[in-house]
């Protein structure tokens, strides 16, 4: 049995995770959510494309949604509304907002009965620890 992995957004993250998912024979694409018209969008492996308002409506087709937004304006509303539908996984990276934004996705995963991974990849991650090395 696969992991059905949905992605939210098809920037270079989004591109990349598609790339990342077919090299994982436990891992099979699913759906990608845009919000640019999805006819509009061609994915290199012909997954299906929908858009963000209709990602409730798959929420028991997907296990796991990585959201690719960015930190700054995407994620914090992002997050939260997917995180009610789904388990999700995230990189935000603002690191003086984590704590606020924590209790937001808590909360609204919480409330779905979801889990949330937030904040996962290079910063935070290898570039903090980095970053402590270097002040230590």
């Amino acid at each position: 049995m696969s992991i059905r992995i949905g992605v939210a957004g098809y920037g270079n993250l989004g591109r990349g995770v598609e790339c990342a998912v077919q090299k994982n024979p436990d891992m099979e694409l699913v759906a990608l959510f845009t919000r640019r018209d999805p006819k509009s969008v061609r994915t290199k492996t012909n997954v299906p494309v929908y858009s963000v308002s209709q990602a409730p409506e798959l929420k028991d087709q997907i296990d796991v949604l990585i959201i690719c937004g960015g930190s700054a304006n995407d994620l914090p509303e992002q997050t939260p509304y997917f995180a009610q539908y789904f388990n999700v996984i995230d990189s935000f990276d603002t690191h003086a907002k984590i704590p606020e934004y924590y209790k937001a996705v808590d909360a609204a995963a919480k409330a779905g009965g979801k889990v949330s991974i937030i904040s996962v990849g290079w910063d935070p991650g290898l570039f903090s620890l980095q970053r402590l090395y270097a002040e230590a």
